[in-house]
C-alpha cells in the first residue's frame, strides 16, 4: 500500500473516531440532563426575540440529543455509512455557522453543546466544530471505506432502532426524574457558599488609568507614575480595562428572601435575605424547592407535608422555595393549607438546583446533604427516626455512584451490539 493510501486510512479511522465519541458523549451527557438542554435552548429563543416557542424546547431538546447520540453510534458501528455520513456533513454545515453567530453575538455564556457536564466558551466550540467539519468532510467523501460491525441488514436495522429507542428512553426518563448523574455545581456533597466564592488570585485583572488635566490638555497615566502629590494637575477621571480575565464561581445567583403574609395588605410582602443564615445553619435544614406552585400537588405535596411534620417534631427549618408571585403563593396556600413557610428565589438558580417540580434537599451548614426529586421525597416510613441516626442524613458516595451510572449505561448502550453480533 502506498504512503499516500496508509495516510488515508489513518486520517478516515482518526476523523471517524473523534466524530464518533464527540457525537455520543454530546448527545448522551445532553439525555442526562433534557431538562438543562431545554433551558438552554429557550436562552436562545429569547435572544432571538421568540419566546413563544418555548413549549418545543423540552420535545426538540431531546430529539436533537437523539440524533446526536445515533448518528455517533451509527458511525462508530459503520451503519448505514453513506447516509450516516452525510448527514453528519448536514448538521456540521448547520451548526457551524450558528456557533460562529453565537461567538460573535455572545447571546449566552456557553452553548451548552456538552450541557453541564463540560463548559466552554463560544469561541472555543466554533474551533470545535471547524475541526469536526473538516473530519466530517472526509468521512463523506471516503464513506464506503468505512466498514461496518454488523454484515447482515436484519442486525444492521435492529442496532439502528435499539439506538434510537435507548436515546428516547433516557431523554425521557431524566424528563420526569432529577438527571441520574448530576453535573451541576449543586450536586450531593457540594458547599454552597465554597462555590459562592473564587480565590482572590484568580479574579479577572483590570488595568487602571488616570486621566488628568493640565493647562488645557489631557493625559493619561499610569498607577505607578499618577501625579497624586502635584497640585498642578486636576484629576478628570479613572479608566479600567480588563487584561486578563479570571475565573468566575460555579454558583453565582444562590439568594433567598423570606415571606411573610401581610394581614392588613392580604398578600406576602418579602421580610429578609435570610441567604447567610440558612447557608450557616449548622442543623439539618430542609429546603422545598417549587419554582410554579401550581404544578404542586398530589402525592408529592402530602409527601412534603409529612416532611414538614417531621421537620417540626425535630426541630429542623422547614422553607419552601418559590418563584410564584406573592398572589399565587397566596391562592395556592388558601387552597392547599400547608403551613409551610415561603421564600421567594430566583426561577433560573430553583431550576438549576434539582430539575422536577417540587424537589426537596437537606442542607447542613451548607453542605447538601441529600436530593429528592418529585418521584422520591421520603414517606413518613422512612421519616422514622432523627436525621443524625438516619441514612436520609448522610451524605452518599456520589462518585462511586456515577462510576457504577456510567458503566450500567454504557453497558446498555453497546453490549446488545456485542450480543446480537455473537449469536449471528
Amino acid at each position: 500500500m502506498k504512503k499516500s493510501g496508509i495516510f488515508i486510512k489513518i486520517a478516515i479511522e482518526l476523523s471517524r473516531w473523534i466524530v464518533a465519541i464527540t457525537f455520543i458523549f454530546s448527545g448522551f451527557v445532553k439525555l442526562i440532563d433534557p431538562r438543562g438542554f431545554e433551558y438552554k435552548l429557550q436562552d436562545y429563543l429569547i435572544s432571538l426575540g421568540v419566546p413563544e416557542l418555548f413549549p418545543i424546547a423540552l420535545p426538540f431538546a431531546i430529539t436533537l440529543s437523539t440524533l446526536e447520540l445515533t448518528l455517533g453510534v451509527f458511525l462508530l458501528l459503520g451503519i448505514y455509512s453513506k447516509y450516516t455520513t452525510r448527514l453528519l456533513l448536514a448538521f456540521m454545515l448547520a451548526m457551524t455557522p450558528l456557533t460562529l453567530w453565537v461567538a460573535l453575538k455572545n447571546p449566552v455564556k456557553d452553548c451548552g453543546c456538552f450541557g453541564d457536564a463540560i463548559v466552554i466558551d463560544n469561541w472555543t466550540t466554533f474551533y470545535k466544530n471547524i475541526i469536526l467539519s473538516i473530519c466530517v468532510i472526509l468521512l463523506s467523501l471516503y464513506s464506503n471505506r468505512l466498514s461496518p460491525y454488523f454484515k447482515s441488514k436484519k442486525n444492521t436495522f435492529f442496532a439502528a432502532s435499539y439506538t434510537v429507542a435507548f436515546g428516547i428512553i433516557l431523554g425521557i426518563y431524566n424528563t420526569s426524574n432529577d438527571p441520574v448523574i448530576d453535573f451541576r455545581p449543586y450536586k450531593t456533597g457540594s458547599n454552597i457558599a465554597e462555590k459562592m466564592n473564587i480565590d482572590p488570585q484568580k479574579t479577572d485583572v483590570y488595568e487602571n488609568t488616570f486621566v488628568y488635566e493640565k493647562n488645557g490638555e489631557l493625559h493619561e497615566f499610569t498607577e505607578q507614575n499618577y501625579p497624586w502629590n502635584d497640585s498642578t494637575w486636576t484629576f478628570i477621571e479613572m479608566k479600567s480595562r480588563l487584561i486578563k480575565s479570571g475565573e468566575q464561581p460555579e454558583i453565582e445567583d444562590f439568594s433567598i428572601f423570606q415571606l411573610y403574609y401581610d394581614t392588613d395588605m392580604k398578600t406576602y410582602i418579602e421580610l429578609n435575605d435570610i441567604t447567610d443564615s440558612i447557608l450557616q445553619d449548622n442543623r439539618y435544614l430542609f429546603l422545598v424547592i417549587s419554582y410554579n406552585l401550581n404544578e404542586l400537588k398530589g402525592k408529592p405535596l402530602n409527601r412534603l407535608k409529612a416532611v414538614k411534620t417531621y421537620a417540626d417534631i425535630y426541630g429542623y427549618p422547614f422553607y419552601l422555595l418559590t418563584a410564584s408571585t406573592p398572589d399565587e403563593i397566596g391562592n395556592w396556600e388558601k387552597h392547599m393549607q400547608s403551613g409551610f413557610t415561603f421564600c421567594n428565589a430566583d426561577e433560573r438558580m430553583l431550576k438549576t438546583i434539582i430539575r422536577t417540580n417540587p424537589g426537596l434537599i437537606l442542607l447542613k451548614h451548607g453542605t447538601i446533604i441529600n436530593k429528592w426529586d418529585r418521584n422520591s421525597i421520603p414517606s413518613e416510613k422512612q421519616l422514622d427516626m432523627p436525621l443524625s441516626q438516619s441514612k436520609l442524613g448522610e451524605i452518599g458516595n456520589v462518585k462511586n455512584k456515577n462510576i457504577r451510572i456510567i458503566t450500567l449505561l454504557a453497558m446498555l448502550l453497546f453490549v446488545p451490539f456485542g450480543i446480537l453480533k455473537r449469536i449471528n
